[in-house]
């Protein structure tokens, strides 16, 4: 009896050791590809899903389905999560801040890292965009190139 009662506590040890959260289990892919879901949904300014979106209603929108949660405004979703030193250092499901104008540090926009070309140091990223609606673009665009701000990772490493 004894020795089955070892042999159940050593199971449900492994068992438990074994079980995480499904935050845990979240990857970069799992973001990306329920934030695709809702490609070609409109902006709306306020707005907070699934229907419209703004930049920030949207990446808070799909980390919540996830079980993370975000605050609703960009400015303060780049003080959440970890800081990303570098492009080269970007990983799917990564947070992307661009300024409101070019030079301008002030937060504008808040996008969700799609891929990332390491060799030309630049990446493509999926957001609610005002004249497009929830669309993947390229950082290499010169509208965001100049307006590139910094990174957040969200989910664990």
């Amino acid at each position: 009896m004894r020795k089955l009662l070892s042999y159940l506590l050593i199971a449900v040890a492994i068992l438990l050791s074994g079980t995480a959260s499904s935050q845990e289990r979240v990857t970069g892919d799992d973001v990306v590809a329920y934030a695709r879901t809702f490609l070609g949904t409109p902006y709306k300014l306020g707005a907070s899903g699934p229907r419209q979106f703004d930049c920030s209603s949207y990446t808070r929108y799909v980390y919540k389905h996830f079980g993370y949660e975000l605050t609703a405004y960009s400015a303060v979703q780049l003080r959440e999560g970890r800081p990303v030193k570098s492009y080269r250092d970007l990983q799917k499901g990564d947070l992307v801040f661009f300024g409101k104008r070019a030079g301008v540090r002030a937060i504008g926009h808040v996008g969700i890292v799609v891929s990332v070309d390491r060799e030309k140091g630049s990446f493509t990223f999926i957001h609610a965009s005002v004249s497009q609606g929830v669309v993947e673009q390229t950082s290499s665009h010169p509208y965001f190139m100049m307006r590139y701000i910094g990174a957040r990772r969200i989910l664990p490493d």
